[in-house]
């Protein structure tokens, strides 16, 4: 069994970078934008638990914020599982942490990503 405790510093700042622009995307009010950064700091901080459940933690507010009760209620167990899951290693590959897919799908990670994983993991 591995376990992830710390997030490599070659992938924080890429990490960071997403929920920056998650953020001003959301202040401007360009929810799909801002909801499509936070599915790409959900791909590249799943494995670690800390930023794993951080970013549930965002998308949890950013259900609060748009009102949606799916969103929610979907955030609150991805919240509290998250980063155990990611601690112990045992993470659908690729999700992108949403309500709107399955919590233990596995999904296709974009091809940046991909490559932005392989290089400072």
């Amino acid at each position: 069994m591995q376990f992830n405790t710390v997030m490599p510093k070659g992938l924080k700042p890429y990490f960071e970078a997403e929920l920056t622009s998650a953020q001003s995307n959301l202040e401007n009010n360009d929810l799909q934008q801002s909801w499509n950064h936070l599915e790409r700091a959900h791909i590249i901080g799943q494995k670690y638990p800390y930023e794993h459940s951080y970013v549930h933690w965002k998308m949890l507010q950013f259900g609060i914020k748009i009102k949606s009760k799916k969103e929610v209620i979907g955030q609150i167990p991805r919240l509290l599982l998250g980063g155990v899951k990611s601690f112990v290693g045992h993470i659908p590959v690729g999700n992108t942490g949403g309500a709107n897919v399955p919590p233990l799908k596995p999904m296709e990670i974009p091809k940046d990503i991909q490559e932005i994983i392989k290089t400072n993991s």
